[in-house]
């Protein structure tokens, strides 16, 4: 308990010292989407449910906690006719270790590269892209508490130009004895900073334009800023509230500080019918001004194909201010 004790402080401490930052002042804001039509569905509280593949992306302690090996693939149409796509996998070891991959990619799609002397059109493409892979590993302490992390590879592009970063993220898991209450706590992003390099960035400059003789063309680089990562500290509470035979109600909540943004609350509730369709409704960016994101809703069903594999598919719509609703989709096994 003591050591328990002195890991939720230093998660604390952290997110609320980085908390503090400016608004809207660092890279890679595609870490901060919700990939997961259950998250969405669920207001985006996710952190203390964890039951699923989906706690890669959201707090990757809880993946020891998973009973079967499973895969997911999870697709958004994200907005302005861009798409995101995610796969997880996650290999139970044995019952108190697991290990864990996933991979996101955000693609901006492609464009016909004009100019001036061509401005139908050069018959080049540029295009634009945002990937992260992570690895992951969790492991169960006690019956009751597990710890878990993910060491993952960013990369943001911009036809041949490109920054990457290393960061890390660290998630734990406690159930309660309050009626088996689950605490649920992470921090998603500590790594190193992002700073765009690439041939897009050579130009040629003429030093002394009012000079003769000197060479008009020599070759510079042009030096770009660097910036932090959207470091994100999440901590949120779950809970079966009602039981009764073949019906399950479950309550969550996530209160998120992010370093980027100001702080903000999620809830989500689900019905789970014999474990096989699943309701679900929240609200995100609960007390955030001038937040875009508010109600959504989704629906899971599961079906057990043969033995211990078993089918998920979920679907969830999201209000997204003026962009009107974003939906997302997911095929899953469990085997």
């Amino acid at each position: 308990m003591k050591n328990i004790k002195i890991i939720l402080m230093i998660l604390i401490i952290t997110g609320l010292v980085r908390s503090q930052s400016k608004v809207g002042t660092t890279a890679a804001p595609f870490l901060g989407i919700d990939i997961s039509p259950r998250t969405s569905a669920l207001g985006g509280s996710f952190v203390a449910v964890a039951n699923d593949a989906f706690t890669l992306y959201s707090n990757p302690g809880g993946i020891s906690r998973l009973k079967n090996n499973e895969f997911i693939i999870a697709h958004t149409p994200w907005l302005v006719d861009t798409d995101l796509n995610w796969a997880g996998l996650v290999i139970s070891i044995d019952d108190e270790n697991a290990v864990g991959l996933n991979f996101t990619y955000l693609d901006y799609g492609q464009e016909e590269i004009t100019t001036i002397e061509n401005p139908e059109g050069t018959q080049q493409y540029w295009d634009a892209a945002d990937l992260a892979i992570g690895v992951s590993y969790a492991r169960n302490l006690t019956d009751r508490f597990s710890i878990g992390g993910t060491i993952k590879y960013i990369q943001q592009r911009i036809w041949h130009t490109s920054a990457s970063a290393i960061a890390l993220d660290v998630g734990i898991l406690f159930r309660t004895y309050f009626n088996d209450m689950k605490i649920g706590m992470s921090i998603s992003n500590f790594g190193t900073e992002m700073q765009m390099t690439g041939k897009d960035l050579y130009r040629k400059i003429d030093l002394a334009p009012g000079d003769g003789g000197n060479n008009p063309a020599i070759t510079t680089i042009l030096k770009t800023d660097s910036w932090t990562l959207p470091l994100l500290f999440k901590v949120g509470v779950a809970m079966d509230v009602l039981k009764i035979s073949n019906y399950t109600l479950t309550t969550s909540f996530d209160a998120l500080y992010p370093n980027d943004n100001s702080q903000y609350l999620n809830a989500g509730i689900e019905f789970n019918w014999n474990d096989n369709v699943f309701l679900r409704s929240g609200f995100k960016s609960l007390f955030r001004p001038d937040a875009n994101q508010g109600f959504a809703y989704g629906i899971g069903l599961k079906y057990n194909l043969f033995g211990n594999t078993t089918l998920k598919i979920d679907f969830s719509s999201e209000e997204f201010g003026v962009f009107k609703d974003i939906q997302r989709f997911s095929l899953g096994f469990t085997f």
